[in-house]
């Protein structure tokens, strides 16, 4: 600490955030676009649209929904009915049975069965084509992908500490934070990249701060288990059933006939009991005098990613037990941690808001990425002006960066446009999908670092334009729910529109950043001997 403790948390800061730079720009792209995960496997799957024009009540849902489980589930061990809601436009019904003799058992739950449902005349919609949707993006932004999910969240993990490490240290170092806020001097160099970087850093403060801190809280539990392992003894069931009480166990078949009680006086009961809609219901041992029902509260009420239940008895419709209208204190904290990371409980407009932060936390780390090459091509200028070639770090962070800044986004687009094009028929159609997202992220990464050039940074931001722009358009022969129709016409999900006008508005900012990056005059790197070797967006 020679330099002084500013000084020592300014050298913190750039490395904090430099080293695992390209993993958080990964987890910030595919964590921000988690916000609309449901939206998005609504657009890559066409095939329901049309039930998203079906409004009915819950209770009304979840009467045509008993009556087609009794049609289509005879002998299911278990029900479990999701119910449509403001961000899910069809019913889903699934149910388990028991392996039939010389079957190969599939664990507890037998054979599985799915299917999605019309929410007012429980028809089974047409098979939408298999995809991962939203999904994909959501585990990508803390599971990663093609490897085991527990590696993936300690990486994740530790790049997420780094990240809190450089925004609390950013902080101290940085003297005129707020000043800065209103200053941006454009075509500047490294001071314009700097007054970038600190506009999109400290515009969302708070909510960098916050998610980078509740993210490392919802798996708390994987990265400090000491203190629960030391306190049970290793017994993780006894810890996690007190520290987190829920239900009593499932009842056992008495293998006797009854009738199922209907399902819609509950749905009404449990939600005058909430003040909010039911989302999920599951029925032990339907047709069982032993029969249970369960019904969930969707998200939205508070904060807390915790919702309570209601137990009831499945013949007679008694209530036999509550859970979750009065949590324990840890319980509620971890909750509502958990609830703020996943903005389940936001409305559209802040849901829009935590979307436009998470770009601003996009926007910073690149940014970030960028000044620091910006730097340090300055200080190599005269060893550049003389012919000599950059450093292997240089280089190698200038194409890291082309390869993230530029190239998640066209993985995001052949991610799409894979969805649109891929047969619906297809064999393991999902991981074709995922293939194409990875395949062409590869491909823009490993180019970049053949020529890490302006060139390539317009090009590779001109291809990931033209596939997000584009989309709309794909959408016109391939769907009929495209911006025609949802837009102009008033017809179809609001949801398939609002997804192709953000695409489209992501696109074209893409495009004009490529067209901002245009070529330098042959003059002007001439008489500027230090520009002409420039392959960072230093004079953007």
């Amino acid at each position: 600490m020679k330099e002084g403790f500013r000084q020592s948390m300014a050298w913190l800061h750039t490395w904090s955030g430099l080293l695992v730079c390209w993993i958080l720009l990964l987890v910030f792209y595919a964590g921000t676009a988690s916000y609309y995960r449901n939206e998005i496997t609504l657009w890559m799957q066409p095939e329901l649209h049309g039930a998203a024009a079906s409004q009915v009540s819950t209770e009304e849902a979840a009467k045509v929904a008993q009556k087609a489980m009794q049609e289509r589930a005879t002998g299911a061990t278990r029900w479990f009915i999701s119910l449509p809601g403001e961000r899910n436009p069809a019913t889903q019904l699934g149910w388990s049975k028991p392996s039939q003799p010389g079957e190969k058992k599939r664990g507890r739950r037998g054979n599985f069965h799915s299917e999605k449902a019309d929410p007012a005349t429980g028809e089974v919609l047409s098979k939408p084509r298999e995809t991962r949707g939203g999904e994909f993006l959501y585990r990508l932004h803390f599971d990663l992908h093609y490897m085991s999910a527990i590696w993936g969240r300690w990486i994740v993990g530790f790049c997420a500490m780094f990240m809190f490490v450089s925004i609390i240290s950013g902080i101290v170092t940085h003297k005129r934070i707020f000043k800065d806020l209103f200053t941006f001097r454009p075509k500047k160099g490294q001071r314009s990249w700097l007054d970038a970087h600190n506009v999109t850093a400290v515009l969302a403060l708070p909510y960098h701060i916050m998610i980078t801190y509740t993210g490392l809280v919802t798996l708390m539990f994987l990265y400090m288990p000491s203190g629960a392992t030391a306190a049970y003894k290793g017994d993780q069931d006894t810890f996690f059933a007190e520290a987190f009480p829920g239900r009593s166990g499932d009842s056992k078949p008495a293998g006797v006939a009854a009738p199922l009680t209907p399902l819609a006086p509950l749905v009404r009961q449990a939600e005058q009991h909430w003040g909010g809609k039911v989302e999920r219901i599951s029925v032990n041992h339907p047709g069982d005098v032993n029969a249970t029902i369960s019904l969930t509260r969707a998200g939205g009420r508070d904060m807390s990613s915790k919702q309570p239940s209601m137990e009831f008895d499945g013949v007679t419709g008694k209530l036999l037990s509550t859970d979750g209208d009065a949590q324990p204190g840890a319980a509620a904290t971890q909750g509502v941690m958990v609830g703020l990371h996943v903005a389940h409980f936001g409305g559209p407009l802040l849901r829009a808001l935590f979307f436009l932060s998470g770009l601003a936390g996009c926007a910073m780390v690149a940014t970030g990425a960028l000044l620091w090459a910006v730097k340090t091509r300055q200080k190599q200028a005269k060893a550049l002006a003389a012919g000599k070639r950059a450093s292997f770090g240089l280089r190698l962070v200038e194409a890291l960066n082309i390869g993230a800044i530029a190239g998640i986004p066209i993985a995001f687009g052949a991610y799409f446009w894979a969805n649109r094009l891929l047969p619906v028929a297809m064999e393991d159609r999902p991981k074709e999908e995922i293939a194409c997202f990875f395949g062409a992220w590869a491909l823009a990464a490993i180019i970049a670092q053949l020529r890490p050039s302006r060139a390539m940074w317009r090009m590779q931001l001109a291809v990931g334009a033209f596939l997000l722009a584009s989309l709309p358009v794909l959408n016109v022969f391939t769907t009929h729910s495209h911006l025609g129709v949802t837009l102009f016409l008033g017809r179809g999900p609001v949801a398939v529109a609002a997804f192709d006008l953000v695409v489209l508005a992501l696109g074209l900012g893409l495009a004009y950043a490529a067209f901002k990056l245009k070529p330098l005059p042959v003059k002007a790197a001439k008489t500027t001997p230090a520009a002409k070797p420039a392959t960072t967006m230093e004079a953007a």
